[in-house]
């Protein structure tokens, strides 16, 4: 396959939007995975622009002790502009017709900012802002990534379109999935798994909790590669 000039890779240049959902794994994005997902955008030669709900987060957990802090409140865009280095816009701004993907990176985060799956489990409902964001870029046919416990959300909105999506082999989380008529595939953590009808890939990562951050980052390429294979494909 020809490589595209200036970029070394085969992909033509793409703009992909990323969503965060704060910062740190237990009540925001999970940082290795997001700079996973901004490294092999740059890798192939891909512009990641960041976004993420300008809201509370559901709670503040402290990192070192694990424990959630009852007297702090932080803010779902200002703790992902950590992960930015400052350039990100409000969840409201983004517009599927300004890129050609949109990928969603794990942590605890996801499953409280974004959704409340954390609290609700299979009666989760997603963020509308969110669920908003995913029908449009659905409706264009242009290509929706999610790694480690993100995929859920993709699974709760698509899940009438029998949607496919991988959290790795966790029993409990895939039962959830299924019982929405949406389908999980079973992954290990240097994977990706790929529904084409509807242009949704999805890695496992962190959940394989005790994964060497090598093989999180090696499933993550393998993912954000064939979201920009899908981008190529009318």
């Amino acid at each position: 396959m020809n490589t595209v000039a200036n970029t070394g890779t085969p992909f033509a240049p793409r703009r992909i939007a990323v969503i965060l959902s704060g910062c740190g794994v237990y009540d925001g994005s999970e940082i290795h995975e997001a700079v996973a997902v901004l490294y092999h955008l740059s890798v192939y030669g891909a512009t990641a622009k960041c976004f993420a709900p300008d809201k509370p987060q559901m709670h503040v957990v402290n990192h070192l002790t694990g424990k959630p802090a009852s007297d702090e409140s932080r803010n779902v865009l200002v703790e992902s502009a950590r992960i930015a280095r400052g350039d990100i816009q409000p969840l409201s701004e983004l517009r599927a017709e300004d890129f050609d993907a949109v990928v969603l990176p794990g942590g605890f985060g996801a499953a409280k900012n974004l959704c409340d799956f954390a609290t609700k489990g299979s009666d989760m409902h997603v963020d509308p802002q969110i669920e908003g964001v995913l029908r449009a870029f659905h409706a264009a046919r242009k290509p929706i990534g999610a790694c480690c416990i993100a995929p859920v959300i993709p699974a709760r909105v698509f899940a009438n379109s029998a949607v496919g999506v991988t959290i790795g082999n966790d029993t409990q989380t895939a039962q959830a999935i299924e019982s929405w008529g949406a389908r999980h595939l079973d992954r290990p953590v240097t994977q990706m798994a790929l529904d084409t009808d509807n242009r949704v890939v999805t890695a496992p990562a962190y959940m394989y909790g005790d994964a060497p951050i090598r093989h999180v980052f090696e499933g993550i390429g393998r993912m954000i590669e064939t979201i920009l294979t899908q981008t190529q494909i009318n």
